[in-house]
């Protein structure tokens, strides 16, 4: 039975590693004429300071929208990339953890393939996307790409 894939996601985070996922992603989007989707996974770190106040979420989303704009310009055409940011953690719900949050955003745009970087976030916030990356792979209903 062949494979049908009308939504590829890629998780990324701002870092090489999630760049090259996503490459990855559009070129498996363009292979099966398929959207890619690319979640921007912010991290623990970011994700306690826009709760606190240190820092503003606007200017989060609009350096996040910038990293997504640079993701969507890498698909060829024919490929429409759509894209959306979430909170990597919580302080309020205890199983809110990147792995989730991606198995999550998969349901929600009903996605039939994954494409997750293996190497982690920035030093500063820890190996989240690593980390991740092994929940998803664990745990995914659909075909998962680890690069």
């Amino acid at each position: 039975m062949p494979l049908t894939v009308d939504t590829v996601l890629a998780p990324v985070d701002g870092t090489d590693a999630s760049v090259t996922a996503a490459e990855y992603a559009v070129t498996v989007a363009d292979r099966y004429d398929a959207d890619a989707h690319a979640l921007y996974v912010l991290g623990e770190t970011v994700t306690r300071a826009i709760g606190t106040g240190d820092v503003a979420e606007d200017d989060v989303a609009a350096g996040t929208n910038t990293f997504l704009n640079e993701i969507a310009a890498l698909a060829p055409d024919g490929v429409a990339v759509d894209s959306s940011i979430a909170y990597g953690f919580s302080t309020s719900r205890k199983r809110q953890h990147p792995g989730s949050v991606i198995l999550d955003a998969a349901a929600d745009i009903d996605a039939d393939f994954v494409v997750i970087p293996r190497e982690g976030m920035r030093e500063e916030t820890g190996d989240v996307l690593e980390r991740a990356a092994e929940y998803v792979l664990l745990y995914a209903s659909q075909p998962v790409l680890s690069v």
